[in-house]
């Protein structure tokens, strides 16, 4: 088992390290955490979280606007941190989390790649249109600006074609007798994994 490391230094397709595209934006993130979350120490835990995903995800930075790549990222985390389903951390047990992980576990592989059929084969069924935007935006996280620079249209109409798509998925999947039930349309695989 091979652990990727996260590049530091300038990526090939950008001239950027992630301390030149990163670093400059720290306060900035500190006051969108602030903003956001309303206690100074959750927001300094949020930009910490935030920096290490950036850090983590700095691969797939395509260039571009690094404040904004960066912005979101901690909009993400912080709403993550709001989330009330989310159970507060425990002290930490090696034991338990050198034991199994996920994406070894027979069950976990089985869900997940039933999930990920079920969501094909609905997907197979929303028009062309329509699965393209679901695609970019809840498979590959595309903010609105990104799909409509992406597709050639107006942020407005991507939101309204969005929209449609949303109804139109949740009409194949009634047609193909998938419901709300099912682990795949829940989201219940992909957080398991």
């Amino acid at each position: 088992m091979s652990e990727t490391r996260p590049r530091l230094g300038p990526r090939p397709e950008t001239s950027a390290s992630f301390a030149e595209v990163v670093l400059p934006h720290l306060g900035d993130a500190r006051r969108l955490a602030s903003w956001l979350v309303r206690n100074e120490h959750d927001a300094e835990d949020a930009v910490q979280e935030a920096s290490m995903r950036a850090l983590r995800y700095f691969v797939t930075f395509a260039g571009g606007n690094g404040r904004a790549w960066f912005l979101c990222i901690v909009r993400h985390t912080c709403a993550s941190l709001r989330d009330p389903r989310r159970t507060p951390a425990g002290p930490f047990d090696a034991d338990e989390h050198a034991a199994t992980r996920a994406d070894f576990d027979p069950e976990a592989l089985l869900l997940q790649r039933a999930a990920a059929e079920t969501i094909a084969r609905v997907l197979r069924d929303v028009p062309a249109r329509s699965r393209q935007l679901l695609v970019l935006r809840e498979l590959q996280g595309l903010s609105y600006r990104e799909i409509a620079d992406v597709v050639g249209v107006p942020a407005g109409t991507v939101m309204s074609g969005l929209s449609r798509a949303r109804r139109a998925l949740r009409r194949a999947a009634a047609r193909l007798h998938v419901g709300p039930a099912d682990p795949a349309i829940r989201g219940d695989a992909r957080r398991r994994a």
